[in-house]
């Protein structure tokens, strides 16, 4: 029977989460550990033969663990399908004697049949036509030292493809952070529950084509193991987004303000407008700077522009909105400083991006306010106004993005978006995170189109919660699609226009 191996689980799980899972499955529900040990290899084999149809010829780096003997079926299975198997065993002499429990069992299993195998020396030639890492698993808590490391490093080297077993090793499986060294995998098969950290951060780079197996363990074991961690799939997009009633009109569908586009900065705050009038919002008002209003208008005839000097000039506009959307181009001069407090001074839902989270960090205005208020709020951090919302260094940040999430969530309240590769939401009990996305968004605007998607959800009801996180999953994918037709190299933000509204009304797949 043919298994899907591509379509990864919405619940993301901790190292720990997915041992405590496969202790589970082993305590409680009689499940032989060697049966799921034999059952990820026999994953890990058939998508070999799947994806490398022509290689007869392997090499399996394996360590002393419970990865080593997922290696060490693999390898009994190659043989048996008459393939030259070359098995380099990470260790001194004494390797077999360090074996343990499923990994032991394994080993003598092939022993039985395939007594050969070599002790890695720096240097030494991989034979095989494909390479297989299964070295550290997720079990490595320090940086990668002594022969790991050079096996490691002699692998990358290669030019040989390279299937990594569970978790490419020197990768850790919580954060997403590279050990000191890691292997960079053409393929990731992960098993039980899949890693969080293979989603996030530097891990993107390394996992290659990221695969799943749950090897056949029952969801009652899943049931019993609690989580709080969720990736963003279609059906939250058609829960959250479900069709509209035939007698729809705008004003079921929110009025949203987006106050921004200050000197040089106009089309940060049009892209935002046009991209909540693109995410189905019923009316979107732009407020800015006067020489802007007329190349917003012939851009976007859709959305209503008005030229603000002042915050006294700016309140009209405040009492009509629903949502406010503050920050794309806003700048942190006097003008923006007015525009920031007249917004904060109404109680309204609000997404606060770019200089709206700069001028709230440096006058550390997130105190000011109660958390009944700020629980309305969506801010929409990169990792640099992140580092200065939490006074800490963007390298910190990224060496654990699920910390600095839920960080950023206790001082700026309701939904935090951390963005970058794998973007996460921390709502507080719950956080959430898209696997959507691509190179070509590293581009200017992206974060402003970003902001508008989260302000036209919010004004379509959604809690602040629903909105960021459906927003960031609808943002990637458009994303995506502009790169499925046209590449990732040259991707625009405004590109994103027409692939939004296809995305939301299921037209992309």
């Amino acid at each position: 029977m043919s298994v899907n191996r591509v379509v990864l689980p919405a619940t993301l799980y901790t190292a720990e989460q997915t041992r405590v899972l496969d202790r589970t499955a082993i305590n409680e529900f009689g499940i032989p550990g060697i049966r799921l040990m034999q059952r990820a290899g026999h994953a890990v084999f058939a998508e070999m033969l799947e994806r490398f149809p022509s290689v007869t010829a392997i090499t399996l780096l394996c360590g002393a663990g419970n990865n080593g003997g997922d290696g060490f079926v693999v390898a009994l299975l190659a043989k048996q399908k008459g393939f030259d198997v070359q098995l380099i065993c990470i260790g001194d002499e004494h390797f077999s004697a360090g074996l343990q429990g499923e990994a032991l069992a394994a080993w003598e299993q092939l022993q039985a049949i395939y007594p050969t195998y070599e002790l890695y020396r720096p240097g030494m030639s991989f034979r095989g036509a494909l390479l297989v890492d299964a070295m550290l698993g997720t079990g490595l808590s320090g940086h990668v030292r002594g022969a790991f490391r050079a096996a490691i490093e002699q692998l990358n080297a290669s030019s040989k493809p390279v299937i990594s077993v569970d978790t490419p090793s020197g990768l850790c499986a919580d954060t997403g952070r590279v050990l000191g060294v890691a292997v960079r995998a053409d393929m990731t098969l992960s098993f039980i529950g899949m890693k969080r950290g293979l989603l996030t951060g530097e891990a993107v780079d390394y996992c290659g084509t990221l695969l799943f197996d749950d090897l056949k363990v029952p969801d009652d074991v899943y049931e019993a193991i609690p989580v709080n961690l969720f990736r963003t799939t279609d059906d939250d997009l058609r829960e959250c987004l479900p069709p509209r009633l035939k007698a729809s009109h705008k004003g079921k569908f929110g009025h949203l303000l987006v106050i921004g586009g200050n000197r040089g900065m106009g089309g940060a705050a049009l892209l935002a407008s046009e991209a909540a009038i693109r995410s189905g919002a019923g009316l979107v008002t732009l407020a800015t700077r006067a020489e802007h209003v007329a190349a917003s208008l012939s851009r976007c005839p859709e959305v209503m522009v008005k030229s603000v000097d002042s915050g006294a000039h700016l309140q009209p506009l405040l009492e009509q909105a629903d949502v406010i959307v503050l920050g794309p181009g806003l700048g942190q001069n006097a003008w923006a400083e007015q525009m920031l407090a007249a917004a904060l001074a109404v109680d309204k839902p609000m997404v606060l991006d770019a200089d709206a989270l700069n001028l709230m960090a440096s006058k550390q205005l997130f105190t000011q306010y109660d958390r009944h208020q700020r629980a309305r709020w969506i801010c929409t951090p990169h990792p640099g106004e992140a580092s200065r919302l939490l006074d800490m260094t963007v390298l910190e940040i990224e060496h654990d993005r699920f910390s600095a999430v839920e960080k950023l969530q206790a001082v700026c309240g309701g939904a935090v978006v951390l963005k970058g590769a794998g973007s996460l939401v921390s709502a507080g009990d719950a956080s959430y995170l898209c696997n959507g996305g691509n190179p070509g968004m590293s581009v200017g605007g992206m974060g402003d189109v970003l902001s508008g998607i989260c302000g036209a959800f919010l004004a379509q009801k959604m809690t602040p919660e629903n909105a960021a996180r459906i927003a960031v999953y609808v943002h990637a994918k458009a994303a995506d699609a502009v790169a499925q037709s046209q590449g990732e190299v040259g991707m625009l933000a405004s590109d994103l226009f027409l692939t939004i509204p296809k995305v939301i009304n299921g037209k992309y797949e």
